[in-house]
């Protein structure tokens, strides 16, 4: 496996990948690799011909009071791990190849990124839009995947990709879970023993919404639940328990394919987010 540093070496090993019409799917990531990440990566070998995965912890999706700084970094374990998975390139650039001096320009996808983590991260997606278009310009695939774990991201990119005329095709990977349901994330790392127990209610939460909503039951009755067994399961607060249109974002007030339960919450310093189709 390559890793590579600098966009014109970059550019030119994508173009040895790409030879004899071979395809290239790119797995974007900020590291701290589990195994929900190396899933993206066994989907990419499955539709593509070579695989390239990126790390970069992208300091413009990060707010002033949030964890840039210890936000878990061991790229020689990751590097590690995606040899193990067959992939042909780590990219791996750092902030000054990403953002050198005097950049300017940056991405807002109106609407889709201003609800739910938008609202409680200001500028979050902007950030995150931004650095997903330039990751798109540097590797072009032909192909990108991204987790399922982060519907409101995915829903963005989606936007973005089209809007912008990204002649790629944007896949989303199913959501990877530890047994008792809680989504993998980089984020597990940070909390306690006892904090890992109780945020199994998390997921239960949603699972139970989903199917109260499912059944027949209203829409606010069964948000009200939900948000209520969250906080009653050890979390110390929660940003928002909302059913959502899968593809606009929009608020739902009752059920209407398809859709998708969204929800973030605090649990210790930790914030955790998770979403479930409803059907």
């Amino acid at each position: 496996m390559q890793i590579i540093r600098d966009i014109a070496t970059l550019r030119r090993a994508v173009d040895a990948l790409k030879l004899g019409r071979k395809s290239v799917a790119l797995v974007p990531t900020m590291g701290a690799l589990h195994a929900g990440h190396l899933s993206l990566v066994r989907m990419a070998r499955r539709v593509a011909d070579h695989v390239v995965v990126s790390i970069f912890v992208n300091p413009t999706q990060f707010g002033p009071n949030e964890d840039f700084a210890a936000y878990p970094r061991d790229e020689a374990h990751d590097a590690a791990l995606l040899v193990e998975e067959g992939a042909a390139l780590l990219w791996a650039p750092d902030v000054s190849v990403m953002y050198p001096p005097g950049h300017a320009t940056h991405i807002a996808v109106a609407e889709l990124g201003a609800d739910y983590c938008g609202a409680a991260r200001p500028g979050h997606f902007d950030g995150v839009a931004t650095v997903v278009a330039k990751l798109f310009n540097q590797v072009r695939p032909d192909i990108a995947i991204f987790g399922e774990k982060d519907w409101q991201q995915l829903a963005i990119i989606r936007r973005m990709a089209r809007d912008l005329d990204f002649a790629i095709d944007i896949l989303g990977a199913p959501i990877a879970r530890d047994p008792d349901g809680l989504a993998l994330s980089s984020r597990n790392a940070y909390l306690t023993a006892e904090q890992r127990a109780a945020a199994a209610a998390f997921p239960a939460a949603l699972r139970a919404a989903a199917a109260a909503i499912a059944g027949g039951g209203t829409v606010a009755a069964a948000l009200a639940d939900a948000e209520a067994a969250i906080r009653a399961g050890g979390f110390a607060s929660v940003d928002y328990v909302a059913l959502a249109d899968a593809d606009s974002l929009e608020r739902l007030t009752e059920y209407c394919a398809p859709a998708r339960l969204l929800a973030a919450a605090r649990i210790g310093t930790t914030r955790l987010i998770d979403n479930l189709a409803v059907e």
